[in-house]
Order: C-alpha cells, then structure tokens, then sequence
C-alpha cells in the first residue's frame, strides 16, 4: 500500500486548508532545526527577550553570533517543501499558510496568504521608536565595526544564529537604532514574548473557515503555533501532520504521516494540480 495515500485522501476529502509550518520545511535549505526527533532542544534554549532587554552584554552576544549566522540565512533559498506548498496553494487548495519559521522562505517560493507567527529574520526593529530597517543594512554596519569577528570559526545555528565558541564579547560594537538611538533587535518574537494579536487574531479567522488543518515540519513544542491545533482539534476539525519523530499532537491528531516532509509535499502538489476538487485520489507515488 502507498504509505501516502492517506495524506492524498486527506486533503481531497478536506480541500481548503489551514497549513501550519515549521523548521522541518527548511532544514534542506541548510537551516539547522532546534529539536530532534524526540522534540529534546539540540542544543541550548534561544534567547529570551526578558534577557535581550535588559542585559546589553547578552545582546551585544547575541548580535555578534547573528552577525556570523546571518551569512546562511541570507543564502538560504526555498525548499522543496516551499515550492511544494506554493503549487497548492495556486491549485486553490490553501486556505492559509502559517509559519513558525521567520526565514521568509515561503514568500521567496511564491506564497502569498502567509502569515509569519514569530515574526521575519530580515527586518530590524527599534524597541524605542518602532521604526523598522532591513536586516542587511545592520549586518553591512556590524561588519564594518566588528571586522575581526569574522575570522571566527562559527557553526550555524537555527533562525540566523551561530555557535561560536567562549569569547569575551565586550568589545562587540552593536549601532542603536539611527533615529532615536533605541535598542535594536530583529522583527521576530523571543522566547517569552507575545505573538502580535492582529496575528492570531488572522489565523483564528483563517481556521474557522478551513475544513481542516495539515501541520508540515513541526513538532509542535511551541505553544503559539500548536494552540490553533487545540483550536481545530475543539471546532471538529482534522488534523494531519507531516513529521519525522514525535509532536506535541500525537495523541489529537487524525492522521500522521512520518516521512521527509519535502517528497511528500512535492508528491501531494502534484498530485492535487492533476485532480479537481472533489474527486478520489486512489494512490500517491514519490520518487
């Protein structure tokens, strides 16, 4: 039996989805994830924003490993899974797509109905005066004052960090914001920091009109992104996930599917461009 064909029944029988994203979707992209297959932390919990306010050595660490970890972000390009997603959604199949990921990778692969939870990587904002800036204008700026810090030998790291080892990041020159001389930091929600409310608020919306939810790349550890399929789980919705390793919605889910998440979107998109709303999808192959 095709072990994909469920996920083909599912989403013919359930034609507009609510698609929630994680790191999954972009590892291929050469972006490290943060859990392994058992949802454990691989390495040590990312930056709280509680620490990032009010301690200026944590964020001058912070922004030299971003000034080193920046370089794979900006490199990064859309997945097969992005692509993926992209088709099913110009197939009309895709109600929103939400993403717990702020690399930016599904608009890059043609998306258009995202909403990024957490917020995205390429922008810098001013905790003072609220005015926002392209991340690579700061990353040009940090070169320029911290020029040595670049022959350092950094490992990357998820969402545009990098591991660097014991160093005294003092001397790290970090610019503040050019119009009110604020902090700055980037446009993305730190761990203990509150999802925007228009956001949820989007989704929330998204949901009650979907018929039911497919979860690709997650595992669903976070709260903010796993709360709307607590939400779909209360409203009578199904929902399937897309992951390799356990989720927090093992045991809520409808379906699973554990496969490499890119294959079995790429084969799914293909599969529903060939099929019109409404009708059997009897078989699902990939490569």
């Amino acid at each position: 039996m095709d072990p994909l064909a469920p996920l083909a029944n599912f989403a013919t029988q359930h034609p507009r989805l609510l698609v929630l994203t994680g790191a999954g979707c972009s590892t291929e992209a050469g972006i490290p994830d943060y859990r392994d297959a058992n949802g454990a932390w691989k390495r040590s919990e990312p930056m709280r924003f509680q620490l990032f306010v009010g301690d200026a050595l944590a964020r001058k660490r912070y922004w030299a490993r971003s000034m080193l970890g920046w370089r794979t972000m900006a490199a990064a390009r859309p997945t097969t899974a992005h692509r993926a997603l992209a088709r099913m959604e110009r197939a009309g199949r895709i109600q929103m797509l939400v993403t717990q990921n702020v690399d930016g990778l599904h608009n890059a692969a043609g998306s258009a109905q995202v909403v990024d939870l957490h917020g995205r990587i390429d922008t810098v904002c001013c905790l003072g005066c609220g005015a926002r800036s392209p991340r690579q204008a700061l990353q040009d700026e940090l070169v320029a004052r911290n020029p040595q810090w670049l022959t350092l030998d950094a490992r990357s790291a998820p969402d545009g960090d990098a591991d660097v080892n014991a160093q005294d990041f003092a001397p790290f020159d970090v610019p503040a914001c050019t119009q009110c001389d604020g902090i700055l930091k980037p446009d993305v929600v730190f761990f203990g920091e509150g999802v925007p409310r228009e956001r949820v608020a989007a989704v929330r919306a998204a949901l009650a009109q979907a018929d039911a939810m497919l979860v690709a790349g997650s595992s669903l550890m976070v709260y903010s992104g796993y709360r709307f399929v607590e939400e779909a789980v209360a409203a009578g919705k199904p929902v399937a996930v897309v992951n390799m390793g356990c989720t927090r919605a093992d045991a809520v889910m409808t379906l699973k599917i554990e496969h490499e998440v890119g294959a079995a979107l790429e084969a799914l998109a293909a599969r529903l461009e060939a099929t019109p709303c409404g009708e059997s999808l009897q078989t699902l192959h990939i490569p």
